[in-house]
């Protein structure tokens, strides 16, 4: 044994390792996801995701006030719309839901930054996010709805537009519509990685979104596989994504460092709705304690080398950061 060799000299107080930490987070580093409504005065909490709810513009207004108050300056937004069809078309509507929330939040909050969720999921009848003929997704058909909502989002204010649907070319239909109407300065931040996940259940509870028929898996990526995610962020690289990300976050770490280590994008990471429950029950029950966790969580997450988080705890983090 080589006693001039102690690792723990560096870990033997607070200030030390502190100064020696290689992974750190801080409010720069989250998104806040936020789900709007039609209505007024409404807060609703979501059962299945305790602090997150169901915000009315005029909440949503609220919110968004506290959470440049702490330092988080950049939110993921979901809408509900009042009507749902089989193409989806309150998905782009001028007065839809999404858009009159842009136009308001832009208007009282010209610095936050607007990332818009862009898919057919929860405004179609059927919730799935495509066109569904005959019980099939119609890829190339939907790509033309998928820029119809895209230009919608734009000229509402959006400062980027996030495809979540796994169509294939729909990045390159979205950069080519946004380009041809004005709007080349509008990024992109594509669902790269998107897999077909048992951990989506609460966020589709929350965005009464879950398929009435059969499941994702046919465009969705299987959990088993790794070297095609590589290939589906290559895709989207290519068609002109601004930023790509992984998602689920947590049981996928090994595709965040890969995506990492062979992209030079900017790389985010969808910290989910069901990594999120879990935790969240778990600490109800007094198992574990949610605040060492949960930054354990983000921790991992920007250690594989996610650049950015999307994630439920984005405010309760930064508190919890700040104490």
């Amino acid at each position: 044994m080589d006693l001039n060799r102690r690792p723990r000299r560096l870990r033997s107080s607070q200030n030390i390792r502190e100064l020696v930490r290689e992974t750190n987070l801080s409010a720069a580093d989250f998104v806040k996801p936020l789900f709007v409504v039609n209505g007024e005065n409404i807060r609703e909490e979501i059962s299945s995701m305790p602090d997150n709810y169901h915000l009315s513009l005029d909440q949503l207004q609220k919110e968004v006030e506290r959470l440049l108050d702490l330092g988080i300056k950049a939110i993921i937004l979901f809408g509900l719309p009042k009507y749902k069809d089989a193409e989806g078309s309150s998905a782009w509507q001028q007065n839809g839901i999404v858009q009159k929330a842009v136009r308001r939040l832009k208007k009282e909050f010209p610095e936050l930054l607007i990332i818009t969720d862009l898919c057919l999921c929860q405004y179609t009848d059927h919730g799935h996010c495509g066109i569904l003929e005959d019980g099939k997704i119609k890829n190339d058909a939907t790509l033309s709805r998928l820029a119809k909502i895209a230009l919608s989002h734009a000229e509402a204010g959006a400062d980027m537009i996030a495809p979540s649907d796994m169509m294939d070319g729909r990045v390159a239909k979205i950069r080519q519509t946004l380009d041809e109407n004005g709007f080349k300065e509008i990024g992109i931040m594509a669902y790269s990685a998107k897999y077909h996940s048992s951990f989506y259940g609460p966020f589709r509870d929350a965005a009464h979104s879950a398929p009435g028929q059969g499941d994702r898996s046919s465009y969705q990526m299987d959990a088993a596989n790794s070297d095609e995610a590589l290939r589906e962020i290559e895709l989207d690289v290519k068609e002109g994504a601004d930023i790509i990300m992984v998602k689920p976050a947590l049981s996928y770490l090994d595709i965040i460092q890969k995506a990492s280590d062979n992209f030079n994008l900017p790389l985010a990471a969808y910290n989910v709705s069901g990594e999120y429950a879990m935790v969240k029950a778990a600490a109800e029950k007094g198992w574990i304690d949610e605040k060492s966790v949960a930054l354990e969580i983000l921790t991992s997450i920007k250690r594989a080398g996610a650049d950015i988080i999307i994630t439920y705890w984005a405010d309760s983090a930064v508190q919890w950061l700040n104490e």
